[in-house]
């Protein structure tokens, strides 16, 4: 007879499956049809065909609801509320850092509103590193705005996140971690509820 050795890793990622999935049952049900599970919050021109589309299909593939723009907005739907509506009833936010995301007033709208609601937030620092994020000059907002987005800003980089070189990592590695990271969140919240 032979026995399948797996490593430490895969064994916790079983687990994880395994527990989740038992979760959702039809009197308990983890994932609801109004509210997405994990809001992911990115910067198109850096992230969108990699790692924001990357964790979008793993998270979905795992049943969970993720809400990611491009894959779950139509054209006609009202962008700020469709997006407002995401994040308010999300359960977790991934924010995927990158070069070019404190250039985004959407980006930087968003990320406002999710430290705003209180959400728990999973950092990625994709080719960046959390002391670079800074505002930028050339984001025009009312001063109100600015201000939610600079505080934002600092909050994110006070919260450990995971790190991510796209030209020296590999790309399922931080999937599967961040994947980890929002069931091992849902799984808490979940029995803080009980």
């Amino acid at each position: 007879m032979h026995m399948q050795r797996y490593s430490s890793a895969a064994m916790k990622m079983m687990n994880f499956h395994r527990n989740f999935l038992a979760l959702q049952t039809p009197t308990n049900p983890l994932v609801r049809n109004k509210a997405c599970d994990v809001f992911i919050n990115h910067r198109g021109i850096d992230t969108k065909r990699t790692i924001a589309t990357l964790l979008y299909d793993h998270l979905s593939r795992l049943n969970l609801q993720p809400f990611l723009d491009n894959k779950n907005m139509k054209p006609g739907d009202k962008l700020f509320d469709n997006i407002d509506n995401a994040i308010k009833n999300c359960k977790v936010g991934i924010t995927v850092f990158s070069p070019n995301y404190c250039k985004s007033y959407f980006c930087l709208h968003e990320l406002a509103l999710i430290m705003e609601s209180k959400k728990k937030v999973i950092p990625i620092f994709c080719d960046i590193k959390p002391s670079q994020l800074a505002l930028v000059n050339n984001v025009t907002a009312p001063d109100k705005d600015l201000e939610r987005f600079k505080l934002a800003i600092e909050e994110a980089k006070n919260t450990v996140g995971l790190t991510f070189d796209s030209l020296k990592g590999n790309w399922s590695d931080v999937v599967t971690s961040a994947s980890e990271i929002v069931i091992e969140s849902l799984m808490e919240m979940k029995s803080e509820e009980k």
